[in-house]
């Protein structure tokens, strides 16, 4: 059974939102930093948010003021509200859970990784 399991992605138009759910089965999800990455096509991983054990949260540049990260510690689910979505956030994008809960722009910081979900968004 997998750790995380990504849902929500997608083929959108430039402008258009969407919403990335990541549900995970850890027992101790409260206390967990968790993160968002994506990758993409021929330029590798990029950071593109966290949110950490105590709520803070922290965005890559890029995506600051158009995405939003929350979690739902009674879910165990973590969400990326994605809106005005432009051609340059196409990529696979992954959810990520660092266990020691501090959250971290960096991918080894993290333990465990969902399997990825694309989103296309053509112009």
């Amino acid at each position: 059974q997998a750790h995380l399991v990504e849902s929500g992605g997608g083929s959108v138009q430039a402008g258009d939102s969407l919403r990335l759910s990541c549900a995970a089965s850890g027992r101790s999800f409260s206390t967990y930093a968790m993160g968002w990455f994506r990758q993409v096509a021929e330029k590798g991983f990029e950071f593109v948010a966290a949110i950490r054990r105590g709520g803070s949260i922290f965005y890559a540049d890029s995506v600051k003021g158009r995405f939003t990260f929350s979690r739902d510690n009674a879910k165990k689910t973590v969400y990326l509200q994605m809106n005005n979505l432009k051609t340059e956030d196409t990529a696979v994008y992954y959810c990520a859970e660092d266990c020691g809960g501090l959250g971290s722009m960096k991918m080894e910081e993290y333990n465990y990784w969902g399997r990825g979900n694309q989103i296309t968004v053509s112009s």
